[in-house]
């Protein structure tokens, strides 16, 4: 009947994207992307994706880190921040498996076995 458990289900979904705006706009300004994936009140547990450019990106393990430290210290609910690039690193269950792309950069399946990792675009 009441529709306050959802209001504050949907206060805090906006104050946690308040928070990834607010704190990390250069996400934006390199390329890369933030979102919740999942958010459980009860328990106090966020999920976020960083996508686009932050994929692959090796400042992204410094990214989440502050993402979880401020994030539990600024919106008391939050308890438990899991973060995550999709490249397997930190969090999520790291089975997201996307590959980092740079502009310019073609791919092939097969590369000669080369172990360097991929080259920096600039």
């Amino acid at each position: 009947m009441s529709t306050e458990p959802q209001d504050a289900d949907d206060d805090l979904k906006e104050r946690v994207t308040n928070f990834l705006r607010r704190n990390f706009p250069q996400i934006q300004m390199h390329g890369g992307s933030a979102a919740i994936q999942h958010l459980d009140r009860e328990s106090g547990e966020v999920s976020i994706a960083l996508g686009g450019a932050c994929s692959g990106c090796g400042i992204s393990p410094m990214t989440i880190q502050a993402i979880k430290s401020r994030m539990v210290k600024e919106i008391p609910e939050i308890n438990k921040v899991n973060a995550d690039t999709g490249m397997g690193g930190d969090g999520m269950g790291g089975d997201g498996g996307m590959s980092p792309s740079f502009p310019g950069e073609t791919t092939s399946d097969d590369d000669g076995g080369s172990d360097e990792g991929p080259q920096a675009p600039f």
